[in-house]
């Protein structure tokens, strides 16, 4: 073992006359293990609302749609043949996209109306996972049922059951006036994504249905589509124009919600910064406890100095002892922060219990359950960082105590 390191680990362990440098030690090395102990935590619990919440919209929004030019798509069966070539596509979904808008009573609502098929939709999205109440099987063709989304049936105080006037953009052209399409619909199932953008504005009909409203014919609006890895969507999307040869737009989810998504990002990178100044608050409280030891131990740098120690191997001692300090401190965070985000479902629903309070209302928020996904790389990152910030905060004390004159630091001895 070289001295130096055997000189900084007896330093670190010694009892100290002076007990406040060893309380300043003992703070450092809790300071820095809470600090990252909060950034594992907090990182896993916005990566459990970011997977949560992408989960919710890609129930409803598919990985990669293909859709016709001015909304509709013809012969789409053999666009679907064609994008199912492509090795990563899962499976493949036609659909119906258009305005309408619900009426029933006094009660008025403007809405998306989807047209689907109820076989083929279950393979692309789990929307049938939601469901409150009836299922999407009940879209039968001919029988003109609906399905809403549970704020939309809120908005219009209907249930299963009640009768709806869909009301269609496309009118009738008559030679009195314009007459618009009017049909209606029974409710016959009622959705909760925990989106309010879909819960509030998205009914759910039979895509032949949807065809004889709208005057579609056999065309649809597009194909929806689902492939082994929704992080690839991208690319995949932009390797489909290859198999394709129909005039179409093909984009995928990060695109539709691509703004969303940014800003969750924008905010976990925020929200890492700001907890990184606790860490940073903590690992120069080490620049004080090695300023204060380097005055306690003037006498010993002094006789290293005189049998021949180099500056640079002074530096080394204190550089060693406050390492091990960060050191401790990130173990003792590491250890604190992963068993904490691995069981966050435990902790929060015993300290609701504890202190008799709920963080997350059910009937205030969507996402009632705190949830954590705990992500090694953001371990090691954090790690990574708070370390080196560490090193960083032992380099002055460390360049003063090689600056150490032996003569004067032994006149009065």
């Amino acid at each position: 073992m070289r001295y130096e390191l055997w000189v900084g680990l007896r330093y670190t362990r010694a009892k100290r006359r002076n007990h406040f440098i060893s309380f300043i030690s003992l703070i450092s090395m809790l300071g820095i293990g809470l600090g990252v102990a909060a950034l594992i935590v907090v990182l896993s619990v916005m990566n459990g609302f970011h997977e949560e919440l992408r989960t919710r919209i890609l129930s409803v929004v598919s990985h990669v749609q293909v859709s016709g030019v001015g909304g509709e798509l013809a012969d789409w069966q053999h666009t679907a043949q064609q994008v199912m070539q492509h090795p990563h596509v899962r499976a493949a979904a036609p659909y119906v996209q258009a305005q309408g808008m619900l009426s029933i009573d006094q009660q008025v609502r403007g809405t998306v109306v989807r047209g689907i098929d109820p076989a083929a939709e279950d393979k692309v999205a789990d929307i049938a996972r939601h469901m409150k109440i009836g299922t999407l099987d009940d879209l039968v063709e001919g029988e003109f049922n609906m399905v809403l989304g549970v704020e939309l049936a809120r908005a219009l105080n209907v249930g299963v059951g009640d009768k709806v006037t869909l009301i269609a953009p496309q009118g009738l052209v008559t030679p009195a006036a314009v007459l618009p399409r009017i049909k209606q619909f029974k409710v016959s199932g009622i959705f909760e994504i925990g989106m309010f953008e879909f819960d509030s504005g998205l009914a759910l009909i039979n895509i032949h249905d949807a065809q004889k409203l709208y005057r579609m014919e056999d065309r649809v609006t597009g194909v929806r589509l689902k492939v082994d890895d929704l992080f690839t969507a991208p690319r995949i999307a932009r390797e489909l124009l290859r198999y394709i040869d129909a005039d179409a737009f093909v984009s995928d989810w990060t695109r539709s919600h691509a703004n969303f998504f940014r800003a969750v990002q924008i905010e976990k990178n925020m929200m890492f910064l700001i907890l990184l100044l606790i860490v940073a608050v903590a690992a120069f409280n080490i620049v004080s406890t090695l300023v204060m030891m380097v005055t306690d131990k003037q006498a010993d740098i002094a006789i290293l100095r005189t049998l021949g120690a180099s500056p640079g191997s002074i530096m080394q001692v204190f550089i060693v002892q406050g390492a091990l300090i960060g050191l401790i401190g990130l173990a003792i965070g590491v250890a604190g922060g992963v068993a904490l985000a691995l069981n966050i479902e435990t902790v929060v629903p015993f300290l609701e219990h504890l202190f008799g309070v709920e963080f997350l209302a059910k009937d205030v928020y969507y996402i009632s359950d705190m949830p954590s996904d705990l992500q090694w790389n953001d371990v090691i990152v954090i790690t990574a960082v708070s370390f080196s910030m560490t090193l960083l905060a032992t380099l002055y004390p460390s360049w003063r105590a090689s600056r150490t004159n032996p003569a004067e630091a032994l006149r009065y001895e």
